[in-house]
């Protein structure tokens, strides 16, 4: 499953990131986007998901939370 599908207010674990892009995988990691971290999606909106990782609260856009599995 990906973020997109994600239930507001639950934690979950990452599985896999997979953009197709290294600099995107690298900036996402700098975010403390990887493998085996929880994160929590805070609300799904129009254009994306705002969700907690670690300290810091995000705005994902829709294309790249599909890049993100739980």
């Amino acid at each position: 499953m990906t973020l997109n599908k994600a239930e507001p207010g639950r934690e979950y674990t990452i599985r896999k990131v997979s953009t197709g892009d290294e600099e995107t995988d690298a900036f996402l990691f700098t975010l403390g986007c990887y493998s085996g971290e929880k994160v929590t999606v805070i609300s799904q909106l129009r254009g994306g998901s705002v969700v907690s990782i670690k300290d810091g609260r995000y705005n994902i856009d829709s294309q790249l939370a599909q890049s993100i599995f739980i």
